[in-house]
């Protein structure tokens, strides 16, 4: 089992000085800062699972991920360097080539059990909002050392997990995301009531 318990920050010093925690962009939805907390792979189900935790609070957001996304994700937070780029490093030289910045990276919905993200590049004065799943968009983030944030809504609607502090409750929480499976863990969501659709 690859058990990785980042705690580094990931954000840049630039996006410190000029973003707090919480922003809330033209739509009205809240957001809020995150970064990785854990990356586990399990085999049984040919998975990993990545776990978000909130900058500043105890929620945790865990994603299923493919086994790709998951290995692209771990050897670049362990620093592993390959003779060649795979796909997410060549997507990030071709953007940073074009002096494109990856700006942020947003989770921002969850709807039937599936995550949504987009990512915000930068060219200049203009933006551009990119539909991406959630394990290409961290991929990507992890590589151009960019802002992750978690839609309010999507920590309402997940079923909440409070972030392990001793080390009984991480290991507790390491054999329950052996065990967890995406069917079980959203189990009875479209049932819960949730904050009210956007027009």
């Amino acid at each position: 089992m690859l058990w990785l318990m980042v705690k580094f920050d990931m954000r840049a010093n630039r996006w410190i000085q000029w973003h707090s925690h919480a922003m809330k962009p033209a739509n009205g939805n809240n957001f809020k800062e995150a970064k990785i907390f854990s990356l586990v792979l399990i085999p049984l189900l040919g998975q990993y699972v990545l776990t978000l935790e909130e900058v500043g609070g105890q929620r945790l957001v865990p994603i299923w991920i493919g086994i790709n996304e998951g290995n692209a994700i771990g050897l670049k937070l362990q620093n592993e360097q390959l003779p060649r780029p795979m796909t997410h490093d060549l997507m990030g030289n071709i953007l940073k080539t074009l002096n494109v910045k990856v700006e942020r990276v947003v989770i921002s919905d969850l709807r039937d059990g599936t995550y949504f993200s987009v990512i915000t590049l930068a060219a200049g004065p203009r933006r551009f909002e990119i539909d991406a799943r959630p394990s290409d968009a961290m991929a990507l983030a992890v590589r151009a050392d960019t802002p992750i944030f978690v839609g309010e809504k999507v920590l309402k609607k997940c079923p909440v997990i409070m972030k392990p502090i001793t080390e009984d409750e991480v290991e507790k929480f390491k054999d329950q995301l052996q065990n967890l499976k995406p069917e079980d863990f959203f189990k009875g969501l479209e049932d819960k009531p949730g904050p009210a659709p956007n027009g």
